[in-house]
């Protein structure tokens, strides 16, 4: 396995090879800047290139495009708070706070850095895993899938805030998330629900529109209120030292960026449940991170937690989608199914053979995350002094560029004018909620789920009646699910009762 791992690192680095990943990482550098078009859109659009490519350049190319594409989304999502891409919207959340508050260079760092980190954990399982993951994929069926989806809807609870008021709005918008997401066919029987005639509607809402819509909208329109640069009246931070600043907030926190490093890549494991599961749940594990609700109080107005959390989850669950898709021909997400595609072109068919027979190539795919991954970190860092100064520029100038992204990133989601309107509807909602203090994170949480839910569940009970609640893994995951949801509250009690003592 030495060897083949010393040939996988040699294949990358072939001029041929290493050249077509550097092609690879400039689109995939462009496609994560504009919001909306996608790692997963992009790989399909290249897949017709690589017929007279080696398998080892073939990877090189596609892997560096969609690894750097993961990465430098978060800079739309922190400068502008408009998710660069579909799933990399809890970035937003704390990181365009930042931005507003005049610590653009701190967030960028942190962003980056953190992804870089998330990256290098999630090619080590990747390297480390891919002969032991067998027993582990093999495991989870539906039930299993079901009740991890349930443990990701439980995060709620961390999203909302304590206090009867945050808890009842945060489930509230769960619930609406997960009422959205039942628009369209319903996956089994093929009726359809809630469409109101529109032919539109039979697919259901798309991720992209509703997400720019409801994070980026608001954002314009404070933006147009205020009159002024996206990091206001303030003083402009020494850019230089906030990158650096961020840079070490990554090693500060160390530990809750490995921790969050590994739900993204045992999240990317899971078939099926996608990168916008691990970026919230790690989200959700930074909130719970904090030492009381004080702390906690922080998170949504620019805490670095809430950026690091994401980033690292954002990057390390590409290694995590690799392990079955490389292990089984089971792809973990919607890039790694179109990479399927490049097997199959490429005359490699997924499962034993690829741990044997062709072990360089697979850890060819290893060495491509780990080198794309610092290249492209570092030149972003080179150039982040530039890009954090956008924050400093008058709004009236910002906001069509703004706009432009907006409008661009909603149409490429399926080409059709309803996608705009869809991410205006949203956008009001969005302002609505920001107005009256309505948690945005559960509503997007219970809808990325909600689809994932009703598959697992209608398969289950099908498949098993309720006999799947008494799985060991399933059982498991109930009490993991219930931990989740108390603990804020138990850190509270404690607090509470530790008070007089302190005292």
């Amino acid at each position: 396995m030495f060897e083949a791992l010393i040939d996988g690192l040699f294949l990358v680095l072939q001029w041929k090879a290493f050249s077509l990943m550097m092609v690879g990482m400039t689109l995939g550098f462009v496609v994560g800047l504009l919001p909306g078009i996608g790692g997963p859109a992009t790989l399909a659009l290249m897949l017709p290139f690589i017929f007279k490519m080696s398998p080892a350049e073939a990877f090189a190319f596609l892997l560096g495009m969609h690894s750097v594409a993961a990465t430098t989304g978060d800079i739309t999502s922190v400068l502008f708070g408009v998710p660069g891409e579909g799933l990399s919207a809890a970035t937003v959340v704390d990181g365009h706070p930042m931005a507003k508050r005049g610590e653009a260079g701190r967030a960028l760092g942190a962003a980056l850095m953190s992804s870089l980190v998330g990256a290098l954990i999630g090619a080590v399982f990747l390297a480390l895993a891919i002969p032991i993951v067998r027993p582990l994929v093999l495991s989870f069926g539906s039930p299993e899938l079901f009740m991890l989806s349930v443990v990701g809807i439980s995060c709620i609870t961390s999203l909302s805030g304590l206090g009867a008021r945050g808890q009842i709005r945060g489930f509230a918008m769960g619930l609406f998330g997960l009422l959205l997401s039942t628009i369209g066919q319903e996956r089994q029987s093929g009726s359809l629900r809630f469409d109101m005639g529109m032919m539109y509607l039979w697919d259901g809402l798309d991720l992209i529109p509703v997400l720019v819509g409801i994070f980026a909208i608001p954002e314009i329109v404070d933006l147009a209120v205020r009159g002024t640069a996206i990091a206001g009246e303030r003083p402009a931070e020494d850019l230089k030292r906030g990158v650096v600043e961020g840079i070490k907030d990554t090693f500060r926190h160390f530990w809750l960026v490995f921790r969050c490093s590994a739900i993204g890549v045992f999240v990317g494991i899971m078939p099926g449940a996608g990168g916008g599961v691990a970026q919230w749940m790690a989200y959700a594990h930074a909130v719970q991170s904090a030492k009381d609700a004080k702390e906690r109080e922080g998170f949504g107005k620019g805490d670095i937690r809430g950026v690091l959390g994401p980033g690292s989850a954002n990057n390390s669950k590409e290694g995590g989608e690799l392990i079955p898709t490389i292990a089984f021909g089971v792809p973990g997400s919607g890039a790694m199914a179109i990479l399927l595609g490049g097997f199959m072109i490429m005359g490699l068919v997924p499962g034993p053979d690829m741990l044997t027979k062709h072990l360089a190539i697979t850890f060819s795919m290893v060495w491509t995350l780990v080198i794309a991954n610092i290249i492209s970190v570092l030149l972003c860092l080179a150039v982040l002094n530039h890009l954090a100064k956008i924050t400093y520029v008058r709004g009236g100038l910002i906001i069509p560029f703004v706009l432009f992204l907006v409008f661009v990133g909603s149409y490429t989601a399926n080409g059709q004018i309803a996608d705009l309107i869809v991410t205006f509807l949203f956008g009001l909602l969005g302002y609505l909620m920001v107005l009256f203090g309505w948690p945005r994170p559960p509503l997007v949480l219970g809808f990325v789920l909600g689809k994932l839910i009703e598959t697992y569940l209608f398969i289950s009970v099908s498949r098993y009646g309720f006999s799947w609640l008494a799985h060991p893994i399933v059982a498991f995951l109930i009490l993991l699910t219930a931990l989740v949801i108390a603990y804020p509250y138990i850190q509270e009690r404690r607090r509470r009762s530790g008070r007089p003592a302190n005292a």
